[in-house]
């Protein structure tokens, strides 16, 4: 079973105040899900910071993130994956918000991709 596309925007939405991206005086998010393998993964100022599967959202596991969960359950988020953070509670839009924004700060900027020629 894939997500939802309702569900992955929901999340966007509440993961909103994560984004770090200033554009003159304003901030602008840059959280957004893409579709792969018929699931999402959930990006945050260009890093990798979880995944939406079976609507269900799995962050990757930090130092920084573990610090800020309610409460801590790891589990794959699809059969032979390593185990990520499950997190259950979606609608605390503060809450969700923190957490991925620890986790992106946390985890290491994408290596930038060599153009073929």
């Amino acid at each position: 079973m894939s997500s939802n596309t309702d569900f992955v925007q929901y999340v966007c939405e509440q993961c909103s105040g994560a984004a770090s991206i200033d554009v003159g005086s304003t901030s602008v998010a840059d959280i957004y899900a893409k579709k792969m393998f018929g699931d999402y993964t959930l990006y945050c100022d260009g890093k990798v910071v979880g995944l939406v599967c079976d609507n269900n959202l799995y962050i990757k596991p930090t130092d920084a993130g573990r610090r800020l969960l309610k409460s801590e359950r790891l589990r794959p988020p699809y059969e032979g994956a390593k185990d990520y953070f499950y997190v259950e509670e979606v609608d605390d839009h503060n809450y969700l918000s923190a957490l991925v924004k620890a986790t992106a700060e946390a985890l290491p900027l994408p290596k930038s991709k060599r153009k073929k020629q």
